[in-house]
């Protein structure tokens, strides 16, 4: 039976996913009243967490006992030194956050509490019974209020153990959470930073809005913090960058982590996809102009340029358009402007590429690129007349008359292409953003990303692109797919860059150095997931791919083609997929741009039943 109070606690608080109550009337307008509710009750039952948690995220007995027994056959076992500042928070709820941590499976940790001058004479005699008690636990008290950086970094000097974290005074711990995180760092000597997945609180206990995080993708951490609230670091690294910074009140954590990956190798950064925070979110706390993990947007895009310039690579931070709790970073075009080679492959339908063509010339406001169109085979006399009027100053016509492969069409206009930037484009993009080229460059530019994707939308305004995850759908699919405009998707994933293992090749930038060293499309793959593999194949290569929401065109989705029905198009296909299980297996099961505890069935970010991770097994 669906528990439908919990179910709609968790629909009236989720304000960044797809269900949170700003987002009803976008999925009303959508899907109208009677579609809109039963696509609502059908999103419910599939997160309906409270069961979620019942049925995988329990610490029973027996998975106690086993997380006992690794612990006495691990050689070593590292000391976590947790830090808390405490500022007149509630008495009640600094309690239970003391106890949450005291309750731990793993005992090899510190307490180190600082009393940042709390008016309330009821928390001092409290952490002082608690320091008595437990010689864990050490308390310290300032004779005045002070910014947070100054108590961090008095309890910092105190730590003793290699890995340091923050917990806020009022939140708490699982049972099993310091357990997964030593369990870590055991598994991963030279970590740097580990972080996990979270959800919140309600001042009554009530677990939801569960945050599943991806692992590390630097342009979401940008956008966001991606680390969220548990953070756990090397104490040395600490150190040797000076500690927290002062100026940077409610955003000391974030601001750390980015000075963190600045020194540190990506594989040193460490993401645990199990729940292991439970963030308590107060009745007071309902400031607008605080992020997903209550931190000062402005301070945190303060904390952001001073990373982007440090790490040479500039950029203005501004508030996201569609969600001004986030971030946007716009970088600086390169000194050189160069020149782009939009490759548009096509058959026949005028009409289309036409409108292709025409928004391409008309909206663009970039103009070092070139276009090449590789006639796979039209006969119609309206394609005649429209290639006979296009610019021959701007346009070369390549003619192909072989069997449709896209990824050989494609691979046979880069060889003759003149640009170090090569567009994969479809002859049914319509473009919308006029900047669209400067966007995609400033990312394509960066020398270490590869591919780059843009937003793609239905003719009627729902969402058709916002990146590729693998194994969504059996080999990849686009998630968030269909949403209306204005929907922010989960936890704002609709409207932010990010890294992706995978974009569409229906408008997909990349530097010819990337192209050519991966040898471009595999033409084995003729039709289907040839941009992903290549993607694929960009990415192992390492370089990141990014997909940018600021780059805006409307997709008529394969229109020229039409649909893969007969029975040859449809056993090739099979053949594709089966290609593509084949050679990418392994990645298709957790992409790192998405999350284990987040379902290959939907497109919507709902929850996996079971999980591809967790804690218990399903009967």
């Amino acid at each position: 039976m669906l528990n439908f109070k919990a179910m709609f606690l968790e629909l009236r608080c989720r304000g960044g996913v797809v269900a949170g109550a700003r987002q009803l009337p976008v999925i009303f307008q959508c899907f109208g009243f009677k579609r809109g509710c039963k696509y609502l009750l059908r999103w419910l039952k599939r997160n309906d967490y409270q069961s979620w948690i019942g049925r995988y995220d329990v610490l029973d007995e027996r998975v106690k006992k086993d997380s006992l027994k690794q612990i006495k056959a691990w050689t070593k076992s590292p000391k976590l030194s947790l830090m808390m500042v405490v500022e007149n928070h509630p008495v009640n709820f600094l309690k239970e956050s003391i106890q949450s941590i005291q309750a731990q499976v793993y005992d090899n940790w510190e307490l180190l509490v600082v009393d940042s001058a709390s008016i309330d004479t009821n928390i001092r005699s409290l952490l002082e019974g608690y320091a008595q008690q437990d010689v864990r636990i050490k308390v310290s008290a300032l004779s005045e209020r002070s910014q947070g950086a100054l108590a961090l970094n008095g309890a910092l000097e105190k730590a003793s153990g290699p890995y340091v974290a923050i917990i806020r005074a009022v939140d708490l711990l699982p049972p099993h959470a310091l357990f997964n995180i030593a369990n870590a760092i055991n598994q991963h000597p030279d970590a740097a930073l580990i972080y996990t997945d979270e959800d919140k609180l309600t001042e009554q206990g009530v677990r939801y809005d569960p945050w599943f995080k991806t692992d590390l993708n630097y342009e979401l951490l940008l956008a966001q913090n991606g680390f969220g609230d548990l953070a756990v670091y090397r104490r040395e690294l600490i150190a040797q960058l000076g500690g927290f910074r002062s100026g940077f009140g409610g955003v000391e954590n974030y601001d750390l982590a980015l000075r963190v990956i600045e020194r540190v190798a990506p594989k040193q950064v460490i993401h645990i996809p199990r729940v292991l925070y439970h963030q308590r979110i107060l009745k007071a706390n309902t400031a607008p102009q605080i992020d997903i993990s209550g931190q000062d947007a402005s301070l945190a895009r303060k904390a952001i340029t001073e990373h982007l310039a440090r790490s040479g690579r500039g950029g203005h931070v501004s508030p996201a358009p569609e969600a001004p709790q986030f971030n946007r970073v716009r970088y600086p075009s390169p000194a050189t402007l160069p020149l782009v080679s939009v490759i548009i492959p096509t058959r026949d339908r005028a009409d289309l590429l036409g409108m292709c063509l025409d928004s391409l010339f008309d909206k663009t406001t970039y103009r070092q690129y070139e276009v090449i169109i590789v006639d796979n085979g039209s006969v119609e006399a309206a394609t005649q007349a429209l290639f006979n009027r296009l610019p021959g100053d701007k346009v070369t016509i390549i003619r192909d008359d072989a069997p449709f492969n896209y990824s050989r069409l494609n691979n046979l206009a880069v060889r003759q292409a003149k640009g170090s930037i090569v567009c994969l484009m479809n002859n049914d993009i319509e473009i919308l953003s006029p900047d669209w080229m400067e966007e995609m460059l400033s990312f394509a530019c960066q020398p270490d990303i590869g591919c780059v994707g843009a937003r793609l939308w239905f003719p009627d305004g729902r969402l058709q692109h916002a990146g590729v995850v693998i194994g969504l759908g059996g080999v990849a699919g686009h998630p968030n797919k269909y949403f209306p405009r204005g929907h922010l998707g989960y936890f704002g994933r609709a409207v932010l860059a990010q890294s992706f293992s995978a974009v569409t090749a229906a408008c997909l930038m990349v530097r010819r150095e990337a192209w050519e060293k991966v040898q471009g499309l595999d033409e084995t793959l003729a039709i289907a997931f040839n941009d992903v593999d290549f993607c694929l194949r960009v990415n192992a290569a390492g370089y990141r791919n990014v997909w940018t929401p600021y780059a805006e065109m409307n997709h008529h989705e394969s229109a020229s083609r039409g649909n893969e029905t007969s029975p040859e198009k449809l056993a090739r296909y099979e053949q594709e997929i089966s290609l593509m299980q084949t050679r990418w297996g392994d990645a298709m099961i957790n992409d790192p741009a998405y999350n284990p505890n987040l379902t290959h069935r939907h497109d919507d970010f709902s929850l996996a039943w079971p999980p591809r991770l967790h804690l218990t097994v399903e009967p």
